[in-house]
C-alpha cells in the first residue's frame, strides 16, 4: 500500500535540503564533532547509488550517528541546541531510509532504535513546527520496518506507537488539511498489524474522534446533526472531485477512509464502539449516496462488510442499517455502472447479509431494532394498536426492560435538529401505559413520566401534542383507579 508523501511534508523536506547548513561552525561549537561531519557529507547531498554503496559498507558506524552507541551520543542528542542542525538531520535520516534497503533493520537492532526521536515529537506545541512533524515521518518509516522485522511487535514499538499516535491525533485536529493528511498518512503506514490498531483503539478517544469528526463533515453532519444521517439529507450533487460537505478534500477524506477501513480489521474490537460513540453506519450510509469516487466507495464498503460480518457486531449493527435503508441505497447502487471487482464483492456481502437479515425479522424484532439504534422514525408499529395491543408486554418486560430504558436514553436528549423523534417516543411511552396499566409504576420509575411531563412545555407542536396524550393515559387510569 504506497501513498504519495504529503504534499505539505514534501515541501517543508525540500526546503530543508537547500539550506546552507555551516557544519564548520558547528564543529567548532561543539554541537557535532569531526566525525559526525565527515560521515554526513559523505551521504549528503550525493546520488542514490552513492548513498546507498557508503552506508551499506558501514553500516554500524551510521547506526552509531543517528542512535548513538558506546562511544557517544545520537547526533540528535549532541546538537539537541541547534534547530538547524536537528531538521537537517532528521530530513537526511528520512532520505537513508528509504534509499538504503538494509538500514531500517540495522536500526532496529539497537538496544533503544526510538529513544533519540521520541523526545523530538514534544519539541513544541506548535502544530506546524518542523522538528515533531519530521520527527513523526521517521518514526513511522521505521515503525513500519519494525512491523516488518519483528511480525509479533517488540516492547519498544508497543512503547512508541502510543507517543506517536498521541502527536498525530493533535495534527488531526487541526483546521490545515495538509497537516491532517500528514498524520493520517503517517497513521496508515504503521496500522499494518495487529498489534498496532489495538494500541490505537486504546487511544481511540484522541485517534479516532478528530478522523470521525472529518467524515462527519465530509457527509454534511456536524456532532449534533443526527437528523441529516438517518435522514439522508445531502444531496449526491454536492459532492465533487473538489471536495464534499464542510470543504474536505477528496484526498484527505480518502486517506482517513483508509485508516478506518485498516482498523476495521478489527472489526469485533471496534465494532460496537465506533457505532454507539459515532455512529458508523449512518454516517457511512449517508457518504456512500455522497461518494464520488469508485475507490471512496471501495473503501466505505469494505469497512461495513469487515465490521457487519463478526458474530459479535452483527444483530445489533444490521439492525441500524436496515434503520437507516442502506438496504434501498446498496439496491440503487447495483444499478450504477461500477467496474471494481473488489468493490463489487464486498457490494454483493452485504446485500447478502442484510437480506438475510431483514427476511427473518417479526414486526416486534423491527420495532426493537428501531429503538435500540436510537432514532426513531413514524414507521408502521408506532400507531398501529393491534402491534401494541400484542406486544406492549414483552416491550416492557423483555431483556430486563431493555427496549423502555432505551427509550428513556432516546427521550433524555434534546433532537435539535430532529424533534419527531421525541414526539415519536411520547407516542410509544402513552401506547406502554394504555395497554400494561399494571406497569406504570415500573416506567415511572425509569423516569418515563418526568420526562414526558417536561416536555408538555416543548415549543414543538408535535411533541407537545404525543406528551399530553401520553401524561393522558396515566391520569386516565389514576383516576380510574
Amino acid at each position: 500500500m504506497s501513498l504519495d508523501p504529503p504534499t505539505y511534508l514534501n515541501s517543508l523536506q525540500n526546503n530543508i535540503r537547500a539550506r546552507p547548513i555551516p557544519w564548520e561552525g558547528a564543529v567548532r561549537a561543539g554541537t557535532i564533532t569531526d566525525q559526525d561531519l565527515k560521515k554526513i557529507k559523505a551521504v549528503d547531498k550525493v546520488r542514490k547509488e552513492q548513498r546507498k554503496q557508503t552506508v551499506e559498507a558501514d553500516v554500524g558506524t551510521y547506526r552509531n550517528l543517528l542512535l548513538g552507541g558506546d562511544s557517544g551520543k545520537s547526533v540528535l542528542e549532541s546538537a539537541a541546541k541547534r534547530a538547524d542542525v536537528v531538521q537537517y538531520i532528521l530530513v537526511l535520516t528520512g532520505d537513508l531510509l528509504n534509499d538504503v534497503p538494509g538500514l531500517p533493520s540495522a536500526l532496529l537492532e539497537h538496544s533503544d532504535p526510538y529513544k533519540p526521536f521520541l523526545p523530538l515529537l514534544t519539541h513544541s506545541s506548535n502544530p506546524e513546527d518542523p522538528i515533531p512533524l519530521l520527527t513523526s515521518s521517521v518514526l513511522a518509516s521505521l515503525i513500519s520496518a519494525a512491523h516488518t522485522k519483528f511480525p509479533k511487535s517488540t516492547p519498544e514499538t508497543d512503547e512508541a506507537l502510543p507517543k506517536l499516535y498521541k502527536y498525530l491525533a493533535g495534527l488531526t485536529k487541526s483546521q490545515d488539511s495538509g497537516l491532517q493528511d500528514i498524520a493520517v498518512q503517517e497513521y496508515s503506514v504503521v496500522l499494518r498489524t495487529k498489534k498496532s490498531r489495538e494500541l490505537f483503539w486504546k487511544q481511540h478517544q484522541e485517534t479516532v474522534g478528530p478522523l470521525m469528526d472529518i467524515l462527519r463533515t465530509a457527509g454534511g453532519a456536524g456532532k449534533d446533526t443526527d437528523s441529516t444521517l438517518w435522514s439522508g439529507g445531502a444531496s449526491v450533487r454536492t459532492a465533487t472531485d473538489a471536495g464534499l460537505g464542510g470543504g474536505v478534500g477528496l484526498q484527505v477524506l480518502y486517506h482517513v477512509l483508509l485508516v478506518l477501513w485498516q482498523l476495521s480489521y478489527e472489526g469485533s474490537l471496534v465494532g460496537k464502539g465506533l457505532e454507539e460513540e459515532h455512529e458508523i453506519v449512518p454516517l457511512y450510509t449517508q457518504l456512500l449516496r455522497l461518494s464520488p469516487k469508485e475507490k471512496t466507495t471501495r473503501l466505505l464498503l469494505s469497512t461495513l462488510v469487515n465490521l457487519l460480518t463478526p458474530t459479535s457486531n452483527r444483530s445489533y449493527l444490521l439492525a441500524i442499517a436496515v434503520s437507516v435503508r442502506l438496504p434501498n441505497l446498496l439496491s440503487n447502487l447495483k444499478g450504477r455502472h461500477l467496474t471494481d471487482p473488489d468493490l463489487l464483492d464486498d457490494l454483493q456481502s452485504l446485500t447478502d447479509m442484510l437480506n438475510e437479515y431483514t427476511s427473518s425479522q417479526t414486526t416486534l424484532d423491527e420495532y426493537s431494532s428501531e429503538v435500540l439504534a436510537g432514532h426513531l422514525k413514524w414507521s408502521p408499529p408506532h400507531r398501529d394498536q393491534t402491534f401494541w395491543r400484542e406486544n406492549a408486554s414483552k416491550i416492557v418486560t423483555d431483556n430486563k426492560g431493555e427496549l423502555p430504558k432505551k427509550l428513556v436514553e432516546i427521550l433524555g436528549k434534546s433532537w435539535d435538529n430532529d424533534k419527531q423523534v421525541l414526539a415519536i417516543a411520547c407516542n410509544d411511552v402513552g401506547w406502554l401505559v394504555k395497554e400494561c396499566p399494571e406497569k406504570r409504576g415500573e416506567l415511572e420509575k425509569l423516569g418515563l413520566k418526568g420526562r414526558v411531563m417536561e416536555l408538555m412545555a416543548e415549543p414543538d407542536e408535535n411533541v407537545r401534542y404525543e406528551s399530553l396524550k401520553a401524561v393522558g393515559e396515566w391520569l386516565r387510569y389514576s383516576f380510574d383507579k
